[in-house]
């Protein structure tokens, strides 16, 4: 059996691994879902988050840099395939966007924001007072998340009436 550097540590790389293969899929979401409602009355706020979740991104790769996480690219590339696969699903209109493809895609937005959030409160209980992580304002990420949280909830309302009317 091959050694483990050490139990804890495996599964900090494992979380954060799960973690960036999630925000590489949810990124490409947020940014094709953002660029499918350009100039509609959801493409300011879709922009918007889309571009901070690209700064969240870059945040969790920054903490796991400090901490000596190394990148899974295996999982990373498994995750955007994925997410591009997921494209392929049918949405009531044969050829076109469709109000149930903005639907879907401000829920798959809002699901990455609330594992994101849970990441970052997950990250300051364990991690809070790790000396390697100051100057990562993990509080202001975690406030960030609950704001796009926000946002993409109202998005989603008006999202679902269309859809679903």
């Amino acid at each position: 059996m091959t050694p483990v550097l050490s139990e804890f540590g495996d599964r900090l790389s494992i979380y954060l691994n799960d973690h960036l293969a999630g925000s590489t899929a949810g990124l490409d979401l947020a940014r094709r879902t953002a660029s499918n409602n350009e100039g509609t009355p959801y493409g300011r706020v879709l922009t918007e988050v889309a571009a901070e979740i690209a700064e969240d991104r870059e945040a969790l790769i920054e903490v796991m840099v400090r901490l000596s996480v190394g990148r899974d690219r295996v999982k990373v590339a498994a995750a955007w395939a994925a997410e591009k696969v997921g494209r392929l699903k049918p949405n009531g209109s044969l050829l076109s966007y469709s109000p149930l493809s903005r639907l879907v895609e401000i829920e798959g937005v809002a699901l990455g924001v609330e594992g994101k959030l849970s990441l970052w409160q997950s990250l300051k209980v364990s991690h809070g007072d790790d000396p390697r992580l100051r100057g990562v304002d993990l509080d202001g990420l975690i406030n960030r998340a609950r704001s796009q949280r926000r946002r993409l909830e109202r998005q989603r309302r008006r999202a679902a009436d269309e859809a679903l009317r």
